[in-house]
């Protein structure tokens, strides 16, 4: 009996155990036909990389080299933890690098293959980025100024009230969690949450926060093992569930400015406009709207929320960093006004704060992988059709080569550097690229001028008016954060206090509420 029981054992468990460490042979078998071999990385297959994955990718890439090779599952991952690497493969080779692995929570359930973060590379995707484009280029965002610099408003005068002047301590996740959320809403349907407590600003929260636990790159072991498409699963329900909701949220938004066009009353330009008007020359479908406008609010809203918030945990610990930005912007703006868009250029160090926080803690240190669409090789190693890439920022970032001390939080390391973000990533030499937060290549984020714009006027609004301290007996964790891929650092608590006398004067002379109701 026993004796059966350990052949059964054997025989039940001898597949799997041959399947996990099949890479070994893989790797040898595997090759182009000039006998290129795959990247070299673990001998074994993984079926998910729990909480934080980077820390594990970024093991192995010191382990590894540069360019790497995993499988997770039946896919084969290559991940890319150099400049010059990422350069060669997303930029030089774009045409082949450039597509999009369908994960089946996220492309197949939940955003049916239409968000152009995620749809596959071709004329389809072309097609609707084109579309979004036409709200977010640089003259576009420029349009949006004056609400982007009423949002920072809002968030400053918001911790003040919240924190009834100074009086009390706050969590500020709620208020930078808005200000992002109204500037997604501006942008995307020429709209704002008036009121604090809102119902929508906990509803976008709580779509946005499902769809990141439910689309990690590493954490669904059935977008690596196809016969787990066939069995329910809780995950499996929640992703219907969310896909749903985003149809029903944002739906009936769409058809609230559809409403208000037909009735021939204004509504701002925005993406959500440019969409409904161009609808049937674009040839769009019910879905192609619905994901075309939920997908910024989704990813815009998280990525702004994180990077402010993370600015909010370190300028505590960093009171230097907030003297010598302050002082920056007295110089600059002084106190009888609040810093505008047009200041952003002569606010070096403002911006070299701003990039310095985006280095320090992307809010997605592994980007939405890219996939190859034919056969490719790099100094050597193979890497074939179906593979998916993914960009490793959290190597890149913290490389002591490119960054003395890369863990340290200085700004300075940016101050002579004037470009904007989009200018950085244009540079011929990647080494001199400042960040690789918005990725790379023809899948560079979209909504980059957008987001460089808000972070600016938050972060120079914020240094301007307040000063910033931690409680003495809660102090703010810097080490760890909630999610899976570093987007917001745990709960914390603030202690904050006006920087000068004028601060309420000009922030009531500025804020008027007249612009909203014109």
């Amino acid at each position: 009996m026993l004796c059966y029981l350990l052949y059964t054992l054997v025989l039940v468990t001898l597949p799997f155990v041959l399947w996990t460490l099949s890479p070994m042979l893989l790797r040898k078998l595997i090759t182009d036909s000039n006998g290129n071999s795959l990247p070299p990385g673990p001998n074994r297959r993984f079926l998910s990389l729990q909480q934080y994955p980077e820390r594990i990718i970024s093991t192995w890439a010191a382990k590894y080299g540069p360019l790497f090779s995993v499988w997770m599952g039946s896919q084969l991952f290559v991940v890319v933890s150099d400049p010059r690497v990422a350069r060669d493969l997303l930029v030089t080779s774009g045409a082949i690098f450039s597509s999009r692995r369908q994960y089946f929570l996220k492309n197949k359930i939940i955003l049916k293959g239409r968000a152009i973060t995620a749809s596959e590379y071709g004329d389809t995707w072309r097609h609707h980025r084109k579309i979004a484009m036409k709200v977010l280029t640089v003259k576009a965002i420029e349009g949006f100024g004056q609400s982007l610099s009423y949002e920072a408003q809002m968030l400053v005068r918001a911790l003040i009230d919240d924190s009834q002047c100074g009086r009390v301590s706050l969590n500020p996740y709620h208020c930078t969690a808005r200000f992002a959320l109204n500037n997604m809403l501006f942008i995307s349907f020429g709209m704002r949450t008036n009121d604090r407590e809102d119902p929508l600003i906990e509803k976008a929260v709580e779509l946005a926060l499902e769809f990141n636990k439910l689309t990690g790159p590493w954490s669904n072991p059935v977008d690596f093992f196809k016969p787990l498409e066939w069995i329910p699963t809780s995950k499996r329900t929640r992703a219907y569930k969310l896909h749903q909701n985003i149809i029903d949220v944002y739906g009936s938004m769409i058809l609230r400015v559809k409403a208000k066009l037909d009735a021939d009353q204004y509504v701002p330009d925005c993406l959500v406009k440019t969409i409904i008007q161009d609808q049937e020359k674009e040839k769009l479908d019910w879905q192609d709207m619905v994901m075309l406008s939920a997908v910024f609010m989704l990813g815009g809203f998280f990525s702004a929320t994180g990077l402010i918030t993370w600015f909010l945990a370190l300028i505590p610990s960093h009171p230097q960093v907030a003297l010598r930005a302050q002082e920056e912007l007295d110089r600059v703006v002084g106190r009888d006004r609040l810093p505008m868009i047009e200041d952003e250029a002569n606010l070096h160090y403002i911006r070299a704060i701003i990039k310095e926080v985006q280095r320090v803690h992307a809010p997605f240190w592994m980007g939405t992988p890219h996939c190859t669409t034919e056969d490719s090789t790099h100094s050597g190693q193979f890497i074939p059709k179906g593979t998916a890439v993914i960009l490793n920022c959290y190597s890149i970032h913290h490389n002591p080569d490119r960054y003395e001390d890369p863990w340290a939080f200085k700004p300075e390391r940016y101050l002579d550097d004037r470009m904007t973000c989009a200018e950085s990533a244009q540079q011929p030499n990647p080494i001199d690229r400042d960040h690789w937060t918005f990725g790379a290549g023809r899948r560079i984020c979209p909504g980059i001028h957008a987001a460089e714009k808000q972070l600016f006027l938050a972060i120079s609004h914020l240094l301007w008016s307040l000063n910033f301290s931690s409680l003495p007996d809660e102090p703010i964790s810097l080490e760890e954060y909630d999610g899976s891929s570093g987007r917001t650092p745990r709960p914390f608590k603030l202690q904050l206090s006006p920087r000068h006398d004028l601060v309420y004067s000009v922030l009531m002379d500025s804020s008027d509420s007249t612009y909203w109701s014109s």
